[in-house]
């Protein structure tokens, strides 16, 4: 992708007062002299990217042979997101080409600077700028080399679309972001990588909510910011949107909770109904069975009695010394006057047993 910019640096210069100061500045192709030239500061880490009317710190244009130059001695002694950019829309239709940040018609850089910066973006190889940032200062080019990551990590998405490869990928990219931004020793350039890994319309939203909840990174952040940038609006950003993020995650957990609660719940009233059913069942069988049992006939007695021994038919019937038909009939007159049906509904209702006294 081609650029319209030619060069810019960013270097101190000392005045008289030794007072810091800065310089940016670079070159537009000639046939853009005539396009305006922004440079303002972000604060918002959600809207590093775009064209925001209230980011904007000064407003320039390229000379007739493309230089422009942005200088002076108010930008911040600590570090702060900065951008350049340039904008051919006119001024007739910035309002609604601006409205939402988003400009086809604007090429920026972004970088971390402070009133102190020296850093340099020279031309790429292929005349295309914003490829390549020299500074004595690492962090200063550390938002070009995040952009490289996301590049890579697209295109490791982009290879397998299966979900297997998705979460493998999740993991590798969130763990190599975080230690990119950590080695770095700046908050600010964990944020860019931070707002995007975050974003609520990013396809990595629902895996950064699970690693949310076990990944002591994000706490460990937020302490690096208090530490290093105690007032700043990117601190109290990040603080408030972590805070609501944690009370997203936690709102989960009771719901799955309840859910789990009802369902034992259930599970507990339906057992509850069937002991209650059975105990009912068994306690109305015996009662039946107590005052059947005394209209039992001699021989139906022995019957039950071999029954609760477990003997079959042909055994009742030879140590009866009847027919094994005979054995059939004194079942069934002893299932109707029991109000039974199976050897199993009898031996329910004489769980221990029964014994009979002669003559009774």
């Amino acid at each position: 992708m081609r650029f319209l910019i030619c060069a810019l640096s960013c270097f101190l210069l000392c005045a008289s007062t030794t007072l810091a100061q800065y310089t940016f500045t670079g070159y537009v192709a000639a046939e853009r002299v005539d396009a305006d030239i922004y440079l303002s500061v972000v604060e918002d880490y959600r809207k590093i990217s775009g064209v925001y009317p209230e980011q904007i710190l000064a407003k320039t244009q390229a000379d007739s042979t493309g230089f422009f130059s942005f200088s002076g001695n108010n930008l911040s002694l600590e570090n702060k997101i900065y951008r350049i950019h340039i904008d051919t829309c006119s001024d007739d239709i910035q309002a609604t080409t601006h409205f939402d940040g988003h400009c086809i018609n604007s090429k920026e850089i972004i970088f971390i600077a402070n009133n102190s910066t020296a850093v340099f973006l020279p031309f790429s190889f292929d005349n295309e700028m914003f490829c390549r940032v020299i500074s004595k200062d690492e962090r200063a080019s550390a938002f070009l080399r995040i952009d490289s990551l996301k590049h890579d990590m697209r295109f490791a998405f982009g290879s397998y679309r299966s979900e297997a490869n998705r979460k493998l990928n999740s993991k590798k990219w969130f763990t190599i972001f975080q230690n990119y931004g950590e080695q770095l020793q700046e908050p600010l350039a964990e944020l860019y990588s931070y707002a995007f890994l975050s974003d609520r319309t990013h396809n990595l939203y629902a895996y950064y909510l699970e690693d949310l909840k076990t990944n002591s990174y994000y706490n460990e952040l937020l302490l690096r910011l208090q530490e290093k940038y105690p007032n700043a609006p990117y601190t109290r950003q990040y603080e408030s949107e972590l805070a609501a993020d944690r009370f997203l995650v936690a709102s989960e957990k009771p719901a799955a909770n309840n859910l789990w609660f009802y369902l034992a719940g259930i599970l507990a009233l339906v057992s509850l109904a069937v002991n209650i059913y059975l105990f009912r069942r068994i306690a109305r069988l015996k009662q039946r069975s107590v005052s059947e049992e005394s209209t039992l006939s001699e021989q139906e007695k022995k019957v039950l009695e071999l029954i609760l021994a477990n003997k079959t038919n042909k055994e009742i019937a030879s140590l009866l010394f009847v027919s094994v038909s005979t054995v059939k009939t004194h079942i069934n007159n002893l299932y109707k006057k029991l109000k039974v049906t199976s050897r199993e509904e009898v031996k329910q209702l004489f769980p221990q047993g029964v014994q009979f006294q002669p003559g009774v």
